[in-house]
């Protein structure tokens, strides 16, 4: 069957027996089966001629495919290798397979390899390692200029919550002091084959640091803040094993910055703990 011909689950059941396969849960195997969603998902990469395209979780490769069109160069990260062997069927020779974990993989060589300047990230990523790939690879300073994942929706929540907001936490944070975070599409579990317990979101990021403040000061300053949500924002700093503040010290850090004393770390934005983080 042509990988063309995927976007319905009948034609995904096919070729899944064709080849004595079904989706593995321990891989997070849920494969897109919509055509609506894939559009959306490679009209949000805005894909150029001369793009590096690094696709995590390809699977069967309708999205593979996709992106194979508009990309000079796709490499698909596959760690399942009955998976990867369906891939070498029919697909595009701009399209390169590589069998590894995603979280062992050399992406910088990749890239330099290739010799582009800049990578563009797409995936339908396994929802149970979502964090530890993106956060993984913004941490590393990759030449990544985008990334266009679907991610569980309670996750994407929480990565564009805002300030004050039940969702907003160290995620919505993190991904902040990286770059740029935008809702692409909501989807909805029929979506998918085999079909998900979770409604799932598929989100933008354009990467580009936000500040220029030092990683090492900034992240245990947001750890703090969030270790317990019940807590002022000073109790926090006082009692965080990662700084050496006193309850004095503190207060007197908010005062600094203006904020009031009894104020909790929910309540504050970006900038607020970008100043805070100068301050300190």
């Amino acid at each position: 069957m042509s990988h063309d011909n995927l976007s319905s689950k009948n034609n995904i059941r096919q070729l899944l027996a064709e080849h004595g396969l079904h989706p593995k849960k321990h891989f997070g195997q849920n494969f897109l089966c919509d055509a609506h969603v894939l559009g959306k998902i490679v009209a949000a990469a805005g894909l150029e001629q001369d793009d590096l395209v690094i696709e995590v979780g390809p699977g069967l490769g309708v999205l593979t495919t996709e992106l194979a069109k508009y990309a000079r160069q796709v490499v698909a990260i596959e760690i399942d290798h009955q998976m990867a062997d369906i891939l070498h069927t029919n697909m595009p020779k701009n399209v390169k397979i590589l069998r590894e974990d995603v979280l062992k993989a050399d992406v910088a060589s990749i890239i330099s390899e290739d010799g582009a300047k800049t990578a563009k990230v797409i995936a339908n990523l396994p929802y149970y390692i979502t964090s530890p790939i993106i956060f993984g690879m913004l941490e590393q300073g990759l030449p990544i200029c985008t990334m266009v994942v679907m991610v569980q929706k309670e996750v994407a929540d929480r990565f564009l919550a805002k300030s004050g907001t039940k969702a907003y936490g160290l995620p919505s944070l993190s991904l902040a002091y990286y770059g740029k975070a935008e809702l692409v599409a909501n989807v909805p579990p029929h979506c998918f084959f085999p079909r998900p317990d979770v409604h799932s979101a598929v989100i933008k990021i354009n990467v580009a640091p936000q500040t220029d403040v030092d990683a090492s000061k900034f992240f245990p300053l947001i750890r703090a803040a969030f270790a317990n949500r019940r807590k002022t924002f000073v109790n926090c700093l006082s009692s965080s094993a990662e700084l050496d503040l006193d309850k004095e010290q503190a207060a007197k850090l908010l005062a600094r910055a203006n904020l009031r004393q009894d104020i909790r770390g929910e309540a504050l934005g970006f900038e607020d703990f970008v100043l805070l983080t100068q301050l300190l």
